[in-house]
């Protein structure tokens, strides 16, 4: 006896003594099925995640600050600083403005993820990208700022006025500073910022975290040079380009190249671009004194005694001028603290030489040993080389850029107002339109093209009584449910939360150019006809009262939807929000708003042929769809009630019967559902590509439906699936009906700031 106890001494008498994972430890689901539709991404940010709760209302507590007290808070720490991170030149300004701009920089127009909104350089994947490098240093010296003002003031704002705070002190009048960003509270696991990967065991190395591999189609100078949908960025881990280059090959042609391509997608124009980048390089020095396999891991995967912070540099003090951030080393200006023209004259005026930094990057160098040099940022009478980029040589000898750069070097005050309306929409473009900005330094007059301005209301709103009476004449009019449905669906639907543009308001969808895509040619005809009631009312209204096209098409949808329930058997009121204005021709920008038009609809059930063929098997239609709502801000189950409901009004691009499970169509039936659940049918692959299908009578075989990708998603993930079941049971119809109002109401409002 007493041998056996010595056996079990210490060990857990029932086995399984070994303890190989907790919570979230690999493989998870992420890891058995890389390929599944992760809809649980559409429940991130809830209020679960949020300590402060959903009734916290930021932007009035933004506005009990007082902004000026804030900023000389922010000045008075610019020009100190702190032994743990010493600021270059006495001045922690130019770091801040990386900071800020990168913060911004990643904002991408294709869907119009990423920006300064939520502050989201906090989080990984982006807090960790190489280009990021000790950014991180930036928000920690902030730390204090943030903490005494908590939660009345955002990380995402608070970033973006330490940049202007920072252009203010060194001599650049700002354009404005608009607040109400909201920070997020959770790292993003759901945007798609390119198909390369990178091996975590070799994170110090620029090689093998920047990669641009899979995201670019030709090479750079080919016509069919073209980098995927919907990055920006041209590697994988910076904010856009590689300053050496594209593969670090010191070309200034290609890294040209690749700035338009990159600048392009983050809704900048030429202008803008030179702008962007001369008005940066005017600032600061870049950082390149240590090899970079010298230096630690990034802040996500960094020991934990580090407590949040990367990159640990183990030479001398690891800061000051021991500094490694890029790999490149030097200042572009002898002022590097001082708003002027040196960076234009410095570039255009002085011959440079490829050289190599202390780390190994390529970088330029004055020929002449006579050209100005400037000063150490720690050492006292200590001074060097002038330095520029590949990038920044780029502009010297693009046919577009360069004339761009003498106008600027020849016009100083024109140079000033161009990078300061630049950096005014790069650290804003995110944000949507002005109503949404807060603060006593919003710029008000004019409104900016890029902002999507809509005419201010001259006129009275309609009332219940007109709204009724509309209602009927709309119903009276001959349009059917569908058309209706349809056509308020179309203008509503464009709009996405990411960056706060399209939407119903403004009556865009009867503005080039979404009224010529081939997904809205439902629409026109229904236009046309609200047009002539729009007319009628407003000719005969009295009281100064006017509707505006922009309602009128979604009071037609309210109606439609109202009718189409009460034909179920559902009695209720469809809510309506009159005050949508109607915008023009001259203030849309057709160019910045063909990036709306969708490639994948799953909504209105449409696939762009060109997808269709080029992208089959790669990026399948629902994944699209998911993204689609994603951008909506729709959870699930709106996901599911929505695309139910629209399949039950006929709410198809093209009228086709895809999806139409009723024989019933404008009447808002559940029927959608109960066909999805059943068991009565077979479902059958109609082409190769596995996009569109037939419900086959499982016992005669005689085809009953026909369905897409976008239909059968709904019964094929367990998710949706489960969803799906709710309201196909017996009781679920009711149930269905109203929440298809309410998810109905959000899109149509969505966009009414």
């Amino acid at each position: 006896m007493e041998d056996y106890k010595t056996v079990l001494e210490g060990k857990c008498p029932f086995g399984g003594d070994r303890i190989g994972g907790a919570f979230t430890t690999p493989p998870t689901l992420a890891d058995w099925y890389p390929n599944r539709l992760r809809v649980e991404q559409l429940h991130r940010h809830g209020p679960r995640a949020n300590p402060l709760g959903e009734d916290f209302d930021y932007r009035a507590e933004f506005a009990k600050i007082d902004l000026d007290a804030l900023k000389a808070e922010i000045k008075r720490f610019l020009t100190s600083s702190v032994a743990w991170w010493p600021s270059d030149y006495g001045n922690y300004g130019p770091q801040m403005i990386r900071m800020s701009w990168h913060s911004a920089g990643s904002y991408r127009i294709a869907d119009g993820r990423g920006g300064a909104g939520e502050a989201m350089q906090r989080f990984a994947p982006i807090n960790s990208w190489w280009d990021n490098g000790n950014v991180d240093k930036s928000r920690r010296l902030l730390w204090p700022i943030k903490q005494k003002y908590g939660a009345g003031l955002s990380w995402a704002d608070l970033i973006v006025l330490t940049g202007n705070c920072s252009l203010e002190i060194m001599g650049l009048p700002t354009y404005g500073f608009g607040g109400g960003r909201e920070d997020a509270w959770e790292a993003d696991d759901a945007t798609y910022w390119g198909p390369e990967v990178f091996d975590m065991t070799k994170v110090g190395s620029f090689d093998e975290m920047v990669n641009r591999d899979k995201r670019w189609r030709g090479q750079n100078g080919d016509a069919d040079y073209d980098l995927e949908q919907p990055l920006a960025a041209s590697h994988q881990s910076l904010i856009y380009v590689n300053p050496e280059g594209p593969y670090a090959s010191g070309d200034p042609m290609a890294s040209a190249r690749d700035i338009r391509i990159t600048f392009t997608r983050m809704a900048m124009n030429d202008e803008e671009t030179v702008a962007l980048i001369a008005g940066g390089h005017a600032f600061g020095k870049s950082h390149g004194m240590v090899k970079a396999d010298r230096i630690g891991a990034p802040p996500e995967i960094a020991p934990i005694e580090e407590m949040g912070l990367g990159w640990h540099n183990p030479e001398g003090t690891g800061n000051a001028e021991f500094t490694m951030t890029n790999g490149i080393e030097g200042s572009w200006t002898q002022n590097p603290t001082q708003w002027d023209n040196s960076y234009l004259e410095n570039l255009l005026g002085l011959e440079w030489e490829q050289t190599r930094s202390p780390a190994g990057a390529l970088q330029w160098t004055p020929v002449s040993g006579d050209a100005p040099r400037t000063p150490d940022a720690h050492i006292e009478g200590k001074t060097h080389a002038l330095m520029m980029m590949t990038s920044d040589i780029a502009l010297k000898v693009d046919p577009v850029y360069r004339p761009i750069c003498e106008r600027f070097l020849h016009d100083f005050d024109y140079f000033t107002e161009q990078f300061s309306k630049a950096w005014y929409k790069l650290t804003h473009r995110d944000m949507g339109p002005r109503e949404r900005y807060v603060g006593p330094e919003v710029t008000i007059e004019p409104d900016l093209l890029w902002q999507d301005p809509i005419p201010t209301r001259d006129y009275e709103l309609i009332d219940g009584a007109d709204i009724a009476q509309l209602k009927q004449q709309i119903l009276d009019s001959g349009l059917s449910v569908s058309d209706l449905a349809f056509t308020a669906f179309s203008a509503a639907v464009t709009y996405r939360d990411s960056d706060k543009r399209g939407g119903a308001n403004g009556a865009r969808l009867a503005l080039a150019p979404q009224k010529d895509w081939a997904v809205n040619r439902r629409t026109v005809p229904v236009i046309a006809k609200l047009r002539e009631i729009m007319g009628a009312f407003n000719d005969g209204a009295s009281g100064g009262k006017r509707v505006s096209l922009a309602d009128l098409i979604v009071l037609g949808g309210c109606a439609a939807v109202e009718k189409a329930a009460a034909d179920a058997g559902v009695a209720l009121e469809v809510p309506f929000t009159a005050g949508r204005r109607d915008t023009t021709d001259e203030l849309t920008d057709a160019d910045s708003f063909e990036w709306l038009k969708p490639v994948v609809d799953g909504f209105r059930n449409y696939v762009d042929e060109n997808f269709a063929k080029v992208t089959a098997g790669r990026v399948a239609p629902e994944e699209l769809f998911l993204d689609k709502a994603a951008l909506l801000k729709l959870s699930a189950p709106e996901w599911v009630v929505l695309t139910g409901g629209l399949r039950a009004l006929g709410a198809n691009w093209d009228e086709s019967e895809a999806g139409v499970f009723t024989d019933r169509v404008g009447v808002l039936s559940n029927d959608f559902f109960r066909v999805l659940t059943s068991m009565d049918y077979v479902w059958t692959k109609q082409d190769e590509g596995g996009l569109r299908f037939t419900l086959d009578d499982r016992d005669s075989g005689e085809t009953r439906y026909t369905a897409t990708r976008n239909d059968l998603i709904f019964g094929a993930n367990s998710q949706l699936r489960n969803i799906a079941e709710f309201y196909a049971a017996e009781d679920g119809h009711p149930r269905m009906v109203r929440d298809f109002v309410t998810v109905w109401n959000k899109v149509m409002t969505a966009d009414l700031f």
